[in-house]
C-alpha cells in the first residue's frame, strides 16, 4: 500500500487527523522536503507521530521512485508532502507508476499554499491563469514572461513560483525574479513588464508571520519581504471585490490597478505598426502609377486588403487580419520594386 498524504500549509498542526492515524500505523514514512521547507520543530513532531521507519526523501529519491515502490509492494508506505500531495507533478507520476505496478494507493488531501494564497490575497480563484516557475539558473525568462503576457491579455492573474533548493537551502529572492523579468522585457518588447507593473508578493502563507505586500515593481525594489518562501502574483484585471479585499488583507504600497491596459495582443501591436506603414507606402507609390490602368487593380486590391485586415481584427479574427495586412504589404513591395525603389523604405 502506498499512501500520498498532504501536510497542509501550517506545519504539524495542519496535518489532518486521519493522516496522523495513518502515520502511526505505517511501516515506512517518507517525508519529502523539496517542494517547501519544514521547520525543525515540526519535523520533530512528525517524526514522533511515526511509529515505523522515518526517512527524509530528497528530490532524486522521489523522482526515481524505485525504492518507494519496492517497499510499497510488501509494506504500508506513506509519502508525506507539504501542502496537498498532488500539487507536485512528481507525486502524480509516482502514483501512476504504482497503480501500473498493481500497488494499492490511497490519498489524504490537505490545503495547498497555491490555492490558499489566492484567497489570502483576496483574489478570485477562477481568474488564475497558467502558473510558471522562475529558477535562478534560467538563462532566459522568456517562458514565464510569455505566460504572464498571455494571462494578462486574457485578464487573468499569474502565479510565479520561485526556486527552492533544499540541498543548498536557497530561495530565489522576489526582487531578483522581478529584475529578471524586466531584463527580459528589453529583449521581447511586448509591454508586459515595466517598473510600473503592479505585483503582489505573498510570503509564508499559512504561518503566523504570513505577509502580503503589493505595489508597483518600482515601489517594491527596496522592500524587505522577510523570510521565505515567497511567491509573486502578477494581476491581470481586478474585479472591484478583489482590489477591495487586497487592500484589507495585505499591505498595498500603491493603490491596486489593472495591468491589462498597457499590454496588447501581438496581433494588435503588429496591426498598429503595419497598417499606417502600408497606407503611407500606398500614398507614396500610387502617383508613380498614375494613368496606368493595368496597375490600378493592384493598388485597389492592396487598399482592400488593408480594410479587410482592420475588419478582421475588429471581428476577433486575428490570424486572418495578419494575413490580410501581409498580402497588402506584399503587393505594395512589388509595386515599389517595379519602380526600382527599396521595399524596406
Amino acid at each position: 500500500m502506498l499512501w500520498f498524504v498532504g501536510l497542509g500549509i501550517s506545519g504539524f498542526k495542519s496535518i489532518p487527523i486521519e493522516a496522523l492515524d495513518i502515520l502511526s500505523k505505517a511501516d515506512i514514512v517518507y517525508l519529502e522536503q523539496f517542494t517547501s521547507p519544514i521547520g525543525k520543530s515540526d519535523l520533530a513532531k512528525i517524526k514522533k507521530a511515526t511509529n515505523g521507519e522515518f526517512k527524509l526523501a530528497k528530490r532524486w529519491l522521489v523522482e526515481d521512485g524505485s525504492e518507494i515502490l519496492k517497499n510499497a509492494k510488501k509494506k504500508n508506505v506513506v509519502l508525506l508532502a507539504y501542502g496537498d500531495p498532488y500539487i507536485a507533478t512528481t507525486h502524480i507520476e509516482l502514483r501512476t507508476r504504482a497503480i501500473e505496478d498493481k500497488i494499492k494507493t490511497r490519498s489524504i488531501h490537505a490545503s495547498s499554499s497555491i490555492t490558499s494564497m489566492i484567497g489570502e490575497c483576496g483574489l478570485h480563484f477562477y481568474k488564475i491563469g497558467r502558473i510558471a516557475t522562475i529558477m535562478s539558473a534560467m538563462k532566459s525568462l522568456t517562458t514565464p514572461y510569455y505566460v504572464v503576457y498571455k494571462n494578462v491579455i486574457e485578464g487573468n492573474h499569474t502565479i510565479l513560483l520561485l526556486e527552492y533548493n533544499q540541498d543548498k537551502d536557497f530561495f530565489l529572492d522576489p526582487k531578483d525574479a522581478l529584475r529578471g523579468l524586466l531584463e527580459t522585457e528589453k529583449g521581447q518588447i511586448r509591454n508586459v513588464i515595466s517598473p510600473s507593473t503592479y505585483v503582489i508578493v505573498a510570503s509564508r502563507i499559512g504561518f503566523k508571520d504570513q505577509n502580503i505586500i503589493s505595489g508597483k515593481i518600482s515601489s517594491l525594489e527596496k522592500t524587505d519581504f522577510g523570510k521565505p518562501p515567497h511567491t509573486i502574483i502578477i494581476p491581470g484585471k481586478f474585479h472591484f471585490t478583489e482590489s477591495d479585499a487586497l487592500k484589507i488583507f495585505g499591505q498595498c504600497v500603491d493603490e491596486p490597478f489593472d495591468n491589462t491596459e498597457k499590454t496588447k495582443k501581438i496581433s494588435i501591436q503588429m496591426m498598429k505598426k503595419y497598417v499606417p506603414m502600408v497606407r503611407e507606402a500606398l500614398e507614396e507609390v500610387g502617383p508613380l502609377y498614375k494613368g496606368q490602368k493595368e496597375f490600378q487593380v493592384i493598388l485597389e486590391n492592396a487598399e482592400l486588403y488593408v480594410k479587410d485586415a482592420e475588419k478582421f481584427l475588429e471581428d476577433g479574427q486575428d490570424e486572418v487580419a495578419i494575413l490580410s495586412i501581409g498580402y497588402a504589404d506584399g503587393l505594395v513591395d512589388a509595386l515599389r520594386l517595379a519602380k526600382g525603389l527599396d521595399p524596406k523604405m
